[in-house]
């Protein structure tokens, strides 16, 4: 028998006309097999997954449906929103879908968008400010559509925190198999896409998982100040700005931001700014010096002995070891 589990840990894959059944059935699918492995560790740290469907009728709010674990009602800690083949234009996303989806954020809930599922997030206009991928094809019609976000089309993953967005039709096992490393850990993820036979980055299992801040622990002051700091990246905050943001005093934001995340508001923002940094390595062909410098530090050298500390390697070798050599674009044939 193994041992009890310690937590429930709810995510909701988005059922939306035209939306790719293969996608929502795999992400049940890898979910259960990495269920499964955590079960087998015999560990009660590990939360138990649960997979619900929420499917979209009309402008109603989405729904409910299949419930792998029914139960009680808890918030969901995730909410993915595979991508559609056929397509899928702004014009067909129901208000209702689009505040339900503002409403999931707002609750702490980490948002994935698959191809057109990162339409929606910008619609929602929970990308303004931030990073964001789209699929080569619309990345045009994106930019243009969509000003205020800052457009990564030629990374395949942009994973923000609290948003990740994907690029490609299939990308859909690797935003899976984040949100299993995040709730599960490396090796289980590792496991999880060896069982299934799928690709995932081997940066997580050597080097830690990338930053995945907590978001659900119902501190809605502390939640807002989190949110600020993904969308500006954490690139020149302070102690008393952030204290202000969450409209509390200082020792009392201290406290409290340290309850809600488990780290000290330095700690969070270096973790933050190395998580970006990573993938600006993984995928970029910038210089680390400059890397520095976009994410927020004026030293390098402070950078590099920040980011070895955080990682177990230095940025030029973290690069050596996962960079990929970028895709030429498509041409129009």
């Amino acid at each position: 028998m193994g041992a009890e589990r310690a937590a429930v840990a709810e995510l909701g894959i988005l059922i939306y006309p035209g939306a790719q059944m293969a996608a929502v059935h795999g992400l049940t699918d890898l979910f259960a097999v990495a269920d499964r492995i955590a079960a087998e560790h015999q560990t009660a740290q590990l939360p138990l997954l649960r997979v619900s469907h929420w499917q979209v009728e009309g402008a109603q709010s989405p729904e409910r449906g299949y419930d792998s674990h029914p139960g009680t009602e808890s918030d969901l800690l995730a909410v993915l929103i595979p991508p559609s083949i056929g397509g899928f234009s702004t014009a067909q996303m129901p208000s209702g879908l689009l505040q339900w989806l503002r409403d999931q954020h707002a609750r702490g809930a980490t948002l994935g968008g698959v191809c057109v599922g990162s339409l929606m997030l910008a619609e929602s206009g929970l990308l303004d400010g931030r990073s964001a991928t789209a699929h080569w094809t619309s990345a045009k019609a994106f930019a243009e559509r969509y000003p205020n976000i800052k457009l990564k089309a030629d990374t395949p993953i942009v994973d923000d925190g609290d948003l990740i967005t994907t690029a490609g039709l299939m990308a859909w096992s690797e935003l899976g198999l984040r949100l299993v490393d995040r709730l599960l850990g490396p090796s289980i993820a590792t496991a999880t896409a060896r069982f299934l036979v799928i690709e995932h980055s081997d940066s997580a299992s050597e080097c830690g998982s990338n930053f995945a801040p907590i978001l659900n622990h119902g501190d809605a002051a502390i939640l807002k100040v989190q949110h600020w700091l993904q969308s500006t990246g954490a690139t020149d905050v302070s102690l008393t700005a952030m204290a202000e943001r969450a409209g509390l005093e200082e020792r009392t934001f201290l406290r409290r931001f340290r309850a809600a995340t488990g780290l000290k508001p330095t700690e969070y923002c270096q973790h933050l700014r190395v998580g970006k940094a990573r993938e600006m390595l993984e995928f970029t062909n910038g210089t680390i010096d400059h890397i520095a410098w976009t994410v927020g530090y004026q030293d390098p050298g402070a950078f590099r002995g920040i980011f070895k500390k955080i990682t177990g390697l230095a940025p030029s070798d973290y690069r050596a070891r996962f960079g990929v050599t970028p895709i030429p674009k498509a041409t129009n044939l």
